[in-house]
């Protein structure tokens, strides 16, 4: 598989001069948050400051297994402190490629933001409802394990945004926004009524443009099965009065495929682009997009289109790949882009961002644009 270098070059021709096109669109983001903290697990300290971390978590797992019926002691080194969370990660990359932004959920309080969004909050203008989940990830030289709590995703309901960040305000903030990201349905176990109560709540009155409203739900394996279908359900309610876009990675797709009972579709750039609109025709959205590690997929009342990604095999970043894609995709339809455009715009912010572990600007993405 090779990248279209035709259409990512027309792709960057698009992108440049972009600013003043997107400084016309209010987005709202929202609603979830983490303090992600990165450490090594020591395996053997020789000093003050000299230590030997776990290289492989078998190894880390036996030394836990051999403390049963004991006890074990375990020191680790947290060495980095970042912004988590799939809403505020796509945010900040919505911002950085221009779009104006507000951003809704788990940052801090109303009167004091966390400071690992201090960055974010120079680019977007961002309101706290409740205190943000943390997550440990304790690193190895072959994966990762996340150890959460999570306790205030059971914070984010409609009647705690209405108490705490004001009816009006937040009937003022939609109204307002052009487009609106609604991301990790997942893990935010109210999301579901939430989205019901905004239906009868956030009625369009006459003359009311469409809005861009785009949804991902963050690996709905951890759901049961009636709880996905109804949430593509209420998702699907949404397209009477606004421009839906589902956003999925290739299980999240089939697993969907699942639940709306559809045939199996082959894990293949053609077989995930017949998935989409196979998806997209069942919920009768406007769009639905999939991205694998190496390519893209979407379909809309265009049609089915598939778009090879600039992977690397080294990753300086993975966690976070995804909420840039989704980024992306978003601008690539603020600017009037196809499907297949919009796609090639995705799969380039999401791999300048695991590329070099920080979100693009535009003059920066147009120029990896141009290189591939």
């Amino acid at each position: 598989m090779t990248t279209d270098s035709r259409l990512a070059r027309q792709t960057a021709e698009r992108l440049i001069g972009s600013r003043a096109q997107l400084l016309k669109y209010k987005g709202l983001v929202g609603f979830d948050g983490f303090v992600d903290t990165i450490a090594q697990v020591v395996d053997q300290r020789q000093s003050a400051t000299k230590f030997t971390p776990f290289k492989a978590i078998k190894n880390f797992g036996k030394r836990v297994t051999d403390a049963a019926g004991k006890s074990g002691n375990f020191e680790i080194m947290a060495h980095t402190e970042k912004m988590g969370g799939n809403g505020p990660i796509m945010a900040f990359a919505l911002s950085t490629l221009g779009a104006p932004i507000e951003y809704l959920g788990m940052v801090g309080n109303k009167k004091e933001t966390h400071p690992v969004f201090a960055e974010f909050a120079k680019r977007a203008k961002i309101h706290g409802v409740a205190e943000p989940g943390k997550t440990l990830a304790l690193e190895f030289g072959d994966g990762k394990l996340m150890l959460g709590e999570h306790a205030t995703v059971h914070e984010i309901s409609y009647e705690n945004i209405k108490k705490r960040f004001g009816d009006k305000n937040f009937k003022k903030l939609w109204k307002q926004s052009d487009f609106v990201a609604m991301v990790n349905w997942t893990m935010l176990p109210h999301m579901s009524p939430m989205w019901k109560k905004m239906l009868s709540e956030f009625k369009p009155v006459k003359g009311d443009a469409r809005k861009l409203l785009f949804f991902d739900l963050a690996d709905p394996a951890k759901r049961t099965d009636a709880d996905l279908n109804a949430a593509l359900k209420i998702i699907a309610e949404f397209q009477a009065n606004h421009d839906v876009i589902l956003g999925l990675n290739e299980s999240e797709g089939q697993n969907v495929a699942k639940v709306l009972r559809l045939k199996k579709f082959p894990s293949t750039p053609k077989g995930l682009a017949s998935l989409s609109g196979a998806i997209r025709e069942k919920l009768g959205l406007s769009t639905v997009v999939i991205h694998a590690v190496k390519y893209a997929c979407g379909s809309d009342e265009e049609g089915e289109v598939n778009v090879t990604g600039p992977f690397t095999a080294k990753p300086k970043i993975s966690t976070g790949a995804g909420d840039h894609f989704n980024a992306g995709f978003v601008i690539g339809r603020l600017l009037g882009l196809s499907l297949a455009h919009s796609l090639q715009l995705a799969v380039a912010a999401s791999g300048f961002y695991v590329r070099h572990a920080n979100s693009p600007n535009r003059e920066q993405l147009v120029r990896f644009l141009q290189t591939l």
